[in-house]
């Protein structure tokens, strides 16, 4: 009798198997999405800005698609949407072919709040910020803020930051970068640390640009500067459950010794730089090109890290009692 009930077991797993591998890849896919979503969810993009070229527009779909299925409530762009020299006014073409021609899915029309990347810095800053006027779904009220969502009882400050101008590279830089080094380092600094202090969420994000720590073959003083300067405030702290970053255009995952934060760089949503290795603390990277899904409760925060394919290629998670 128990060798006949094995069998059947053994035979109905057979042919859900069977029933999923004849499912398209994209049903597999939305099947396998769905199951991750919480109350509160939302994406973390950046380094986008390709005028839809490489895996842009392939990446801004499969957001779309993915949206179709979770209920995506907002955007959070981390720097560099637009590549390379940003923009020159809210009026500037590569608004429309970095940004609203190519993330035009009706379940993309959401808030999306966005900082300042390098590439931001070449162009006019203040247009970035000033955009807010224009569109109905870029919400920058300044070059750093803080936002708090609540969702069914679960709260979660995001900290948006302006890291260039706390980098001496780009400060001294007056040709290329001509904005960074008028920006007030030591008020955005101080302003960093009263909003951390302040800090009750269940939830704390920091998102900059720019690394703490990685794997690159950019400047080390890029890194060096944020250990110093921004690193220092959030271990300080304590109650930072994640710094999220692009800049370096591949996914890392970094937990530093002795450090219960998460230093997370997302990967980019349009050409992705393949040559990663792991550094001191790495537990995970890959040069695949994507961009994050975050998922929330009240006990449970997950990042998970997603390919161009549509494949969860690595997930963080934080729980809380």
């Amino acid at each position: 009798m128990e060798k006949t009930k094995s069998l059947i077991r053994l035979a109905s797993i057979a042919a859900f198997v069977l029933c999923m591998s004849a499912l398209p890849a994209s049903a597999q896919n939305e099947a396998a999405w769905k199951s991750l979503e919480k109350p509160l969810n939302f994406y973390l993009a950046n380094d986008l800005g390709r005028n839809g070229y490489y895996d842009q527009k392939p990446i801004a779909e499969l957001m779309g698609r993915m949206a179709e299925t979770i209920d995506i409530e907002f955007v959070v762009a981390a720097g560099d949407v637009h590549h390379f020299e940003g923009v020159r006014s809210v009026d500037d073409p590569l608004w429309m072919t970095n940004y609203e021609l190519i993330y035009s899915h009706p379940d993309l029309m959401l808030p999306w709040y966005p900082i300042l990347g390098n590439h931001e810095y070449r162009g006019n800053t203040q247009a970035v910020v000033d955009y807010s006027k224009v569109s109905a779904r870029w919400d920058m009220p300044d070059k750093y803020y803080t936002q708090v969502m609540e969702e069914d009882g679960a709260t979660i400050r995001l900290v948006m930051i302006d890291t260039s101008p706390l980098l001496d590279k780009y400060r001294e830089d007056t040709e290329k970068y001509p904005d960074a080094g008028k920006q007030d380092m030591d008020r955005q600094l101080a302003w960093i640390d009263s909003v951390l202090t302040a800090a009750t969420e269940d939830w704390v994000l920091v998102v900059g640009h720019h690394p703490i720590y990685a794997y690159t073959d950019k400047s080390e003083s890029e890194r060096l500067d944020m250990q110093k300067r921004v690193d220092t405030i959030l271990r300080k702290h304590g109650n930072v459950d994640m710094y999220l970053c692009g800049h370096i255009h591949n996914f890392q995952h970094i937990r530093k010794k002795g450090c219960d934060m998460d230093y997370v760089v997302n990967s980019s949503g349009s050409l992705s730089r393949p040559n990663v290795e792991p550094v001191d603390g790495t537990v995970f990277c890959s040069g695949e090109p994507g961009y994050s899904l975050i998922t929330v409760d009240k006990k449970e925060l997950c990042l998970h890290m997603v390919d161009k394919n549509g494949n969860i290629i690595h997930t963080i998670k934080r729980t809380k009692k």
